[in-house]
């Protein structure tokens, strides 16, 4: 592209700043302004991304720049294998910025505080004015959770959520009351499936990749060979046409049967009634009041129940901005997070699910696979083993965030380090997420095809999440012996007695040294499972 005659503007869109409705972009001037797009190396390699999760967003980025040419708008984009400055984003802004002397770079307000350091230390180093836009992509903006925050000694999710439903008006009737009386239906939500497993599933939306993702896949396979998980079967929605037919879909085959079972899992199927909307929203190409909105038009109708309806929109109006919330708050030290000492290397199982433990290897063999795990399978299959094996947050936290298609730091970052490895001491949440594998036996049918016993925690048939619960209670005891949220476990370890206790310690140590419990045992292999 030829230099304009004078640059005022160099307006940067982010990878996962994929929105037509971008405030950013209503008031381009072509004259003066230049839209500026950038493939690096670093985005994939700073963790090492699955090449699942590169593959979505280089082509999710290239249809967005392909819809941004065809709406005639001055666009400077690098591609990853053209690029002579694609190592780092810093770089290659470094390098427009000195050819093309903006007069300031206008941005939207990134995903990640490491984005956001780089950004205003190049534009610091070449005295360049930065201005940051407040992305509107999002319920609440910062003032209204600090406003929040400020009248409270604790952050709670269920406290956040009930503010959020009444500034949005979401869910809440003439009265000012919460729909159907409640403010959560979490009770409700809780099923698990019978023995003939889930009914009726249809297949979720899946998209084929067209040119220009084919040409995005061909380059993944052949320079990220170092990378975990497969492109094989990619079709994720990376437009935004194709975000809004996965939205359908979900609102009309998944969405009423979502609240029942959105906790149950079940091998072979993956997504069960899940949205496998998150992708799609964290760049941007979906906003989360048309979901919600989809969703709520569904209950109008009598669609779907209150519970499914609630249910989904607590994800989004609750989770999803509480997170984002938090991370924002709390960086940059958060990443440092480590309450508990957790210093254990990441067992090499998670990157080829080469393990006979049924849950782990099928929640492994998925993520690689697709990119993607519900919420149940990331927080208490994935991550339960690693905060009870005790491994390094900053480990499973770089996995986390690497592995899945829909991981941004500002979300994965406090689901993996608050909620889910309790690494944060209790900013996120309550209490740790610990459970022994009869959770995992009575929410699932992994432990029909596994060797391993949950009712045990001892012995060779030993299950490794009930030997490990125990021993996380005993080491953590003095840690987490006065929350109340825990007193219940604590009076439940209490009646173990001294060479019980003495047993299951040493049952760790074994698990500790073979995480995997590659011991012969074994389960399908993840081609085998997948039938290809």
């Amino acid at each position: 592209m030829s230099k304009p005659s004078s640059i005022q503007r160099l307006i940067v869109l982010l990878g996962d700043q994929l929105s037509p409705t971008n405030p950013i972009l209503k008031k381009v001037d072509p004259k003066k302004d230049l839209l500026w797009m950038a493939e690096v190396w670093e985005e994939s390699t700073h963790v090492l991304s699955s090449k699942s999760r590169v593959a979505f967003f280089l082509s999710a980025m290239r249809h967005f720049a392909q819809s941004l040419r065809d709406r005639k708008m001055p666009l400077l984009y690098h591609r990853i294998d053209e690029a002579s400055e694609s190592g780092s984003l810093g770089k290659a802004l470094a390098s427009d910025i000195q050819r093309l002397h903006p007069t300031q770079v206008v941005c939207l307000e990134p995903g990640e505080w490491r984005v956001k350091e780089a950004m205003e230390a190049t534009c610091r180093k070449l005295g360049v004015a930065l201005n940051w836009v407040e992305d509107p992509h999002f319920l609440t903006n910062r003032a209204f959770f600090e406003t929040w925050a400020s009248q409270r000694k604790e952050w709670r999710l269920e406290y956040f959520y009930r503010e959020v439903r009444k500034a949005q008006k979401i869910l809440i009737d003439s009265a000012g009351k919460p729909e159907g009386g409640k403010w959560n239906y979490d009770a409700s939500n809780r099923g698990s499936f019978g023995k003939k497993g889930p009914q009726n599933l249809r297949e979720p939306a899946r998209f084929m990749p067209d040119a220009i993702t084919e040409e995005v896949l061909q380059w993944v396979e052949g320079q990220c060979t170092d990378h975990p998980g497969s492109v094989e079967h990619f079709r994720w929605p990376v437009t935004r046409e194709e975000a809004l037919r996965a939205l359908e879909d979900f609102i009309n085959h998944r969405l009423g049967d979502f609240g029942t079972y959105q906790d149950a899992m079940w091998i072979h199927e993956p997504t069960l009634y899940h949205s496998r909307l998150s992708a799609a929203m964290n760049v941007k190409l979906l906003d989360p009041r048309e979901v919600i909105q989809a969703v709520i038009r569904a209950y109008d109708q009598g669609a779907v129940s209150i519970e499914a309806t609630e249910g989904f929109i607590r994800q989004i109006a609750g989770w999803r901005e509480f997170v984002r919330h938090v991370y924002w708050q709390s960086m940059p030290g958060y990443l440092e997070s480590n309450f508990l000492k957790a210093g254990q290397g990441l067992p090499d199982f998670y990157w080829d699910g080469n393990t006979p433990l049924s849950c782990l290897h099928h929640c492994v063999s998925e993520t690689l696979h697709d990119g993607y795990a519900h919420h149940i399978q990331r927080l208490m299959v994935l991550g339960l083993y690693s905060l009870m094996l005790g491994v390094d947050p900053k480990q499973i936290h770089a996995w986390f965030l690497g592995v899945y298609v829909d991981a941004v730091e500002w979300v994965e970052a406090p689901n993996v380090l608050g909620m889910s490895q309790f690494a944060d001491g209790g900013k996120m949440s309550s209490k740790p997420y610990i459970a022994t594998g009869k959770y995992i036996k009575r929410m699932s049918n992994y432990c029909q095809t596994c060797p391993r016993d949950p009712d045990q925690a001892t012995g060779e048939k030993a299950c490794p999440f009930t030997t490990l619960y125990w021993d996380f209670l005993m080491q953590h005891e003095k840690r987490l012996r006065s929350n109340q949220r825990l007193q219940f476990q604590f009076k439940n370890l209490d009646r173990l007695d001294d060479s019980r206790r003495k047993a299951i310690r040493e049952q760790a140590k074994k698990v500790r040294r073979n995480p995997g419990c590659q011991d012969g045992d074994s389960v399908k292999s993840q081609k085998e499972f997948f039938g290809n």
